[in-house]
Parts: structure tokens; C-alpha cells; sequence
């Protein structure tokens, strides 16, 4: 089993340390730089992320596609804005303009009040309904030799045919409620999960690998982790107290919770409680900033020395997780860090557990 890293292309360099928007919603400058210093430190793919106020991911990855060679994008794509047909050929044209990089990254909708900014009052058990026909409409767009009907709750559609198909385009899918682990076992071929404790995670892939052998299906599995890399353990520790210290001033003078959250997600409600817990969990994993900012999204870490921190991800490895979604808190500097002093720490180490894994089956 390969491992592969995705990285993270925002629209500016800024993170949860800056305050509300010091700087331009859009920096192309920004987005240049980043997409070829991921490139160039080994990362397999860039999540662009969504957002109701955001740029538009899919322009945005075409223009990072246009600047690279080797770099994949994982688009993420909220069902529901545009027909399946449609969001089909737009993603199967980028993958073969970019040369079959692209995957892409479902966003279901969370928060009823983010979905309402864009015009979608559905309510969540709706939303995830909505997300199944989606799907299946989206791959029999990308996959159909001939003209198909459908016939759906929320979607009609006569003579529906794509001339162009993707090379070859996953779809990662994330959610940890009941509708959402039934959707992923159906449709994913990358599930997404938060950074949790290995207990959590070895029973999130048991549960969607069970839901997707109900489908004839065997997903892989991705893990979002914010890692704290320095010289030594204490140095790494004391930067990530200090990006608590940080996230608590800046939310506190904009008026927004530091505690007492109850956010709609199950995914972050799961966060919580593990941050609830303790500050620290299985040694390496740091839940501050999930505590102080409500779990909102990527927010857990791995802190320590680049080594000590390649052994976290070498655990989650073990547990079948094949891709690590990473991103820091200095975007653009600390995806350079990762790329030379942790991805091949970790491949490294990978490696040889594969061949300790082949020489146990050549004995047996």
C-alpha cells in the first residue's frame, strides 16, 4: 500500500493566526507559489476548498493546473448548485486539460446557515438524499458509452451523454453521520476523515469499510492533520501553545466563541469530545486549537520532531489510512517545511513497513 500527501491551496496565505481578512481574498500570486512549492516538495495533490464566499475552486485549480505538470487537485464540489451533468463534463474537461490530475472532494453542507448563503434551504437528511442521486448521476455521465435517462427525486434527465470522460477521477467524500457513512460506502473511493485518536479512526474505516462491502466496494482513506514540526519536542509543544494563545486573542476581540461549542457537524461534535479529553492524546496528537475554535474543519495536529511526527503518521499508516491531507498555520512556509523534512521521513518509513509486511507473507 502507497502513501500519498495532499496539501492545501487557500486563496491567500493566511490561517486561523491572521485576523478577519488582513489580506486579499484572492492573491494569484499566492496561489503560483504555493501550487509549485508543493509540486516541487512531493505532494501528490492540493485540496482547493469551497466555501459561500470563496472563490470558485474549479478556476482556481485550472489555473494551478496550468502552472505544473506533475501536481493533482482535489476540487472540492458542493452538490446541488450545479446539475450532476453538468459539474461532469466541467471536471472531466480540467482532467484532461490538466493530463488526469484531477480528483475531486464532495462537500455535502454542514451548517443550514452557510447553505442558505447560496440559496439552499434543504435540511440535512435532504442534502445527503440529494448527494446520493448526485453521485450516481455524476459517474454514469463520466462512464455512459450511450445516451441514459434518470429518473430521480431531485433530478430528470432525457438523453443525458458526455463526449468527454475523465481519465481517471476519484471521489473522496467525508461525514461521520449515519446518512453520510451510507453515502461514503456507496459512492467513495477515498474516505475523508478529521485527525481523531487512532482508537476513533481504527473504528471510522472498520465502519465505512463495512458499509462499503454492502456495495462490492473497498475505499481508501484519508487523514486531515495540521502537523508542528521543529528541532526539538519542547520547541514543537511550545509553538503549539502559542497558536492557541493566538486563535483565543484574535477570537476574543472579533466577538467569537473560545468555548461552549455546539456545532451542527457530527464530524466536529466527535472533535470536541475528543479535545474535551485532553489537550494531548496518543502523545502526538494536539487538540488545542479544535478546542478553542470549535472544531471548525482541519484543526487537530501532530506535534514534535519531524521524526517523532513521521512515527504518528506511521501509526495511522498501520490503521489503513493511505493519504494525509496536511496543511499548516504558515501556508505556504510550513508546506515547504513538510516537503523537505517530513513527506519523505514518513515515505521512508512506509516503505520499509511494506517489505517488513512482504517478508511476513513470503515466511508464512
Amino acid at each position: 500500500m502507497t502513501v500519498k500527501f495532499i496539501g492545501y491551496i487557500g486563496f491567500n496565505n493566511e490561517s486561523e493566526l491572521h485576523g478577519p481578512r488582513q489580506l486579499r481574498p484572492l492573491d494569484k500570486d499566492y496561489v503560483e507559489a504555493a501550487a509549485k512549492a508543493q509540486e516541487e516538495g512531493g505532494f501528490d495533490r492540493v485540496l482547493i476548498p469551497f466555501g459561500s464566499n470563496s472563490p470558485e475552486s474549479q478556476i482556481v485549480a485550472a489555473h494551478a493546473a496550468a502552472i505544473t505538470t506533475k501536481l493533482g487537485f482535489l476540487i472540492a464540489h458542493r452538490p446541488g448548485f450545479t446539475q450532476p451533468t453538468v459539474a461532469a463534463r466541467q471536471l472531466a474537461t480540467l482532467d484532461q486539460l490538466s493530463g488526469g490530475r484531477v480528483a475531486v472532494h464532495i462537500i455535502t453542507g454542514g451548517a443550514d446557515e452557510e447553505m442558505a448563503k447560496d440559496g439552499d434551504v434543504s435540511n440535512k437528511a435532504q442534502r445527503y438524499a440529494r448527494t446520493d442521486e448526485y453521485l450516481k448521476v455524476l459517474r454514469q455521465e463520466w462512464t455512459a458509452e450511450k445516451p441514459f435517462d434518470h429518473d430521480g427525486d431531485f433530478y430528470r434527465i432525457r438523453g443525458g451523454y458526455a463526449a468527454v470522460k475523465p481519465q481517471n477521477l476519484p471521489v473522496f467524500f467525508g461525514g461521520s453521520s449515519p446518512e453520510a457513512i451510507d453515502v461514503a460506502g456507496r459512492h467513495a473511493d477515498v474516505y475523508a476523515l478529521w485527525g481523531e485518536t487512532q482508537e476513533l479512526v481504527r473504528e471510522s474505516v472498520s465502519a465505512i469499510r463495512a458499509s462499503a462491502a454492502r456495495y462490492g466496494r473497498n475505499p481508501g482513506f484519508s487523514l486531515s492533520l495540521r502537523p508542528i514540526i521543529a528541532d526539538t519536542e519542547e520547541a514543537a509543544w511550545k509553538r503549539a501553545d502559542e497558536i492557541v494563545e493566538i486563535v483565543r486573542e484574535i477570537r476574543s476581540k472579533a466577538g467569537l466563541q473560545t468555548e461552549g461549542h455546539a456545532p451542527p457537524h457530527a464530524g466536529a461534535q466527535r472533535l470536541l469530545k475528543t479535545a474535551a479529553a485532553g489537550y494531548r492524546a496518543d502523545t502526538r496528537l494536539w487538540t488545542g486549537l479544535a478546542a478553542v475554535a470549535g472544531a471548525q474543519g482541519n484543526s487537530t495536529g501532530l506535534v514534535g520532531t519531524p521524526e517523532q511526527v513521521a512515527d504518528a503518521f506511521l501509526d495511522y499508516y498501520d490503521l489503513g489510512i493511505d493519504h494525509f491531507l496536511i496543511r499548516g498555520f504558515d501556508p505556504l512556509g510550513d508546506a515547504i517545511q513538510y516537503g523537505r523534512e517530513l513527506l519523505p521521513l514518513v515515505r521512508e518509513r512506509v516503505a520499509r513497513r511494506d517489505e517488513e509486511r512482504q517478508a511476513r507473507k513470503a515466511v508464512a
